[in-house]
């Protein structure tokens, strides 16, 4: 099982970027899947989520700004992230939970100038 997260980068605040995740070596069926972000100095935190029943839901400090998503061959994860805040800057990590078996990508950094 592998993940690979992409579309990191710097961008004024303000601007958007689209993070993706790659999932590979087992079929994208899954318990559920997410987004989490750490920060330095902070823990990692759940940024957005979406289960096996197509419900999501996102930090109360990403709420209409952010939005997760599913790729149509279904082994692609998404995170549209807009409206961003020099307080977004973070590693971003995709997560699937298969099984009750936690998985990783390996971060993507997000920075986000003032």
């Amino acid at each position: 099982v592998q993940l690979q997260a992409s579309g990191g980068g710097l961008v004024q605040s303000g601007g958007s970027l689209r993070l993706s995740c790659a999932a590979s070596g087992f079929r994208f069926s899954f318990d559920a899947v997410g987004w989490y972000r750490q920060a330095p100095g902070n823990q990692r935190e759940l940024v957005a989520g979406l289960d096996s029943g197509g419900s999501t839901n996102y930090a109360d400090s990403v709420k209409g700004r952010f939005t997760i998503s599913r790729g149509n061959a279904k082994n692609t994860l998404y995170l549209q992230m807009n409206s961003l805040k020099p307080e977004d800057t973070a590693v971003y990590y995709c997560n699937v939970i298969v099984g009750g078996v936690w998985f990783w990508g390996q971060g993507t950094l997000v920075t986000v100038s003032s």
